[in-house]
C-alpha cells in the first residue's frame, strides 16, 4: 500500500501555462514551418520575386512617360526620373497587398490537404495556425521589399529623408502586409477550394490598388474616385511612405490636401490597419474554429 502511495506521489503533474503563452509559442513554430515550407518551393518563391519587378519596369518605362507629377517637365527625362521617385512607393504598397492573396491561396490549400485538421487534431492553441500563418506571410514581405528596393534603385529610386525614417516606411509597409492578411485569411477559409481562392483573393486587392495615389495622383481621379482614394488605406500608406522616403508625393509644396487621411497619413494607415486586424482577425479565427476538411 506504501508502494502505491509513493508512486503516487512521484508521477508528474501537468502544469498549466497562461493562453497567451501557449498561443504564442505555438504561433512561432506555425510561423517558422510556413517560411521553410514556401523556400522548399523555390519556384514559387522566384515568381512572387519577379511579378513586382516587372511592375515596376512597365510603369517605370512603358507607361511612366504618359503620367504627369507636379513639378515635372513632360517628356523630359528629368519628368520620367521623377516619376520612378513617385512610382516606388506605390509598388511597396501594391506588393504588400498582394500578400492577402498569398495568405488566401495558402489557407485554402491547406484546408483541401487536411492540414488545418492536423492542426486541430494536435494540443495547440485554435488561433495559433492563424497568428502564425499570417505572421509568415507578413515576414515573407521583407524579402521581396528587399529585391524591390534594389530593383528601384537600379532605375534611379533613392532614399532622401534619412535612414531612420526610411525603416519607418518598411515597417509601416510590414504592419500593412500582416493587416491584409487577416483578410486574405478570412477569405481563404471561406471559399470552397484553391480554384476559387486564387480568383477570390485578388478580386478585391486590384480596384483597392489601383483607385488609389499608387500610380497616379489623386488630382487625376474624377471626383467621386477621388473621395473614395482618399479614404483608401493604400492610398494613406503609400502617401505616408512617400514622405517618409523623401520621394515626391503627387502635389505641389503648400498645396490644400483637402482629406484629413491625407494630412496624416501614418496616423491614419495605423488606425486603418488596428480597425481592419481588430475585425478580420476575429471573424478568420470564428470561421477557422468551424470550417473542416472540404
Amino acid at each position: 500500500m506504501s508502494e502505491v502511495k509513493n508512486l503516487s506521489a512521484a508521477a508528474p503533474v501537468a502544469m498549466s501555462r497562461p493562453l497567451l503563452g501557449w498561443t504564442l509559442h505555438d504561433s512561432i513554430v506555425i510561423a517558422r514551418s510556413t517560411i521553410l515550407a514556401s523556400f522548399r518551393i523555390p519556384e514559387a518563391l522566384f515568381f512572387q520575386l519577379i511579378q513586382p519587378v516587372i511592375f515596376v519596369l512597365l510603369f517605370a518605362y512603358v507607361f511612366g512617360g504618359a503620367i504627369p507629377i507636379p513639378g515635372g517637365d513632360p517628356g523630359s527625362a528629368a519628368d520620367a526620373s521623377l516619376y520612378r521617385q513617385y512610382l516606388m512607393p506605390g509598388i511597396f504598397g501594391q506588393t504588400v497587398a498582394f500578400a492577402a492573396a498569398a495568405s488566401t491561396v495558402g489557407l485554402a490549400e491547406a484546408m483541401q490537404k487536411g492540414i488545418i485538421d492536423r492542426y486541430k487534431a494536435l494540443p495547440m492553441s485554435q488561433s495559433a495556425a492563424l497568428i502564425g500563418n499570417t505572421f509568415a506571410n507578413a515576414l515573407r514581405q521583407i524579402l521581396v521589399l528587399t529585391v524591390l528596393s534594389i530593383t528601384g534603385y537600379l532605375v534611379g529610386w533613392r532614399i532622401n529623408d534619412g535612414i531612420l525614417n526610411a525603416i519607418y516606411a518598411y515597417l509601416l509597409l510590414l504592419l500593412f502586409a500582416y493587416t491584409v492578411t487577416w483578410v486574405g485569411a478570412f477569405v481563404g477559409l471561406s471559399v470552397p477550394n484553391t480554384e476559387t481562392a486564387n480568383t477570390a483573393g485578388l478580386i478585391w486587392i486590384f480596384p483597392l490598388t489601383f483607385l488609389s495615389n499608387a500610380f497616379v495622383p489623386l488630382d487625376s481621379l474624377p471626383s467621386v474616385l477621388k473621395v473614395f482614394a482618399a479614404y483608401n488605406p493604400v492610398s494613406s500608406l503609400v502617401l505616408a511612405t512617400r514622405q517618409l522616403f523623401g520621394n515626391p508625393t503627387g502635389y505641389a509644396p503648400g498645396a490644400d490636401l483637402e482629406f484629413w487621411s491625407l494630412h496624416y497619413p501614418v496616423v491614419y494607415t495605423v488606425i486603418s490597419c488596428s480597425v481592419v486586424i481588430g475585425i478580420f482577425a476575429p471573424l478568420a479565427i470564428r470561421k477557422y474554429r468551424t470550417v473542416s476538411r472540404r
